[in-house]
């Protein structure tokens, strides 16, 4: 995985805390992961399919969640647990969006499926055939954890054959 690749996500979820949460982003500690590294809190999965395909994984700690949930909804009020989970998946909206503007500026052409909220038992591994680059960010907020699972389609970015008449 290219670093062109992450680079705009980490920068769009550096942003994307700063507003949101009030707060700044430090990237505490990077692994390389087969199948999800997800171990707590709330999640959501953006998948990306075309010149580029894999999916964007983000976790918040419950802390983390519920503070975002806080600033998203305007409530005083301790957030219920589905408050959190729209609150994760409107900032991997968020997050990924930035990162899309920045990608497509750059040429790359695909799309960008929903948000959905994620949860995987402990049992379970993730269908992706490619390994995810797990970047934890400590916030004084709570932990946010950020899973770049992506990689080239080598039939969608190849060159197109040129025929020529003899």
């Amino acid at each position: 995985m290219k670093m062109e690749l992450i680079q705009p996500f980490v920068n769009s979820l550096d942003a994307v805390v700063a507003e949101i949460m009030g707060c700044s982003a430090q990237i505490s500690d990077v692994v390389m992961s087969e199948g999800s590294s997800r171990q707590r809190g709330f999640a959501a999965r953006v998948c990306i399919s075309g010149d580029i395909e894999g999916s964007i994984l983000l976790e918040l700690d419950e802390t983390a969640a519920k503070r975002a949930a806080k600033f998203l909804t305007g409530d005083e009020g301790e957030p219920a647990d589905d408050s959190a989970n729209a609150a994760v998946c409107e900032l991997s909206n968020m997050i990924v969006g930035n990162a899309v503007t920045q990608l497509n500026d750059r040429g790359f052409k695909f799309k960008v499926h929903p948000p959905e909220t994620y949860a995987v038992d402990g049992n379970a591994k993730d269908a992706l055939d490619t390994e995810a680059l797990v970047l934890r960010f400590e916030t004084p907020c709570g932990i946010v954890c950020l899973d770049v699972a992506m990689k080239y389609n080598l039939h969608r970015t190849a060159e197109p054959a040129i025929v020529t008449a003899s």
